[in-house]
């Protein structure tokens, strides 16, 4: 790999902007349209993403913008992705647990796609879901785990708001929120259980029939 050269120039009504977008996706990886509007405006412009992409390729990130989406998220730069010695900083690896959960709320997130301008859900009606999928989690374990989403701009909602009937917006970033490798273990597990139920489903069907017959 060659010399690294950093050679921009930021207008000075765009310094704000520009050390915003910097320090906003160095703290919670994603800027969503729906939520940072301005922010997100800023980085959607090529010339400004293309300054923010030379700057973060310094400390080997790189910014990435999906306009269908209206999301900016910060990722390795693919220079570097194999570079050793180099920590995955903005990678977060979510435990089983909370990625059941992710499945759970990328699932409310397709249910509720055009019926609203805004992707939410309340409170009661997310835990009724996450019942009905098992997903096993305590109380603390979901405040936990919602906070963390929260952090990195997966979901947003009110903390201080315990209600039922709290309402939880839901952004289009949960689909990037995964590690691939750790997904796969996650779904592989719960295909292996879903299987196991269904296995047991059939045996007690069996065992009717056969009482039936008797």
């Amino acid at each position: 790999m060659g010399d690294i050269k950093l050679s921009i120039s930021i207008k000075e009504e765009n310094n704000i902007l520009f050390k915003r977008c910097i320090r906003k996706l160095l703290d919670s990886t994603f800027i969503v349209g729906d939520k940072d509007e301005k922010l997100y405006s800023f980085v959607s412009r090529e010339s400004n993403r293309q300054d923010i992409s030379d700057y973060l390729r310094m400390i080997g990130f790189d910014v990435l913008v999906d306009t269908n989406v209206k999301i900016a998220m910060l990722k390795p730069h693919e220079a570097e992705e194999e570079a050793v010695g180099l920590k995955r900083a903005n990678v977060v690896s979510f435990t089983g647990e909370q990625y059941h959960l992710l499945l759970v709320l990328w699932e409310v997130y397709l249910e509720n796609l055009g019926y609203n301008d805004e992707n939410v859900v309340m409170r009661g009606d997310l835990i009724d879901k996450i019942k009905a999928y098992e997903v096993g989690v305590d109380k603390p374990g979901l405040s936990a785990a919602m906070k963390l989403f929260k952090k990195y701009n997966l979901i947003d909602y009110d903390v201080k708001d315990e209600s039922e009937d709290a309402i939880i917006t839901l952004y289009p970033s949960l689909q990037f929120g995964w590690d691939i490798a750790q997904f796969k273990t996650v779904t592989a597990e719960y295909m292996k259980n879903s299987a196991v139920m269904d296995d047991a489903d059939t045996m007690d069907s069996a065992s009717v029939e056969e009482e039936e017959a008797e």
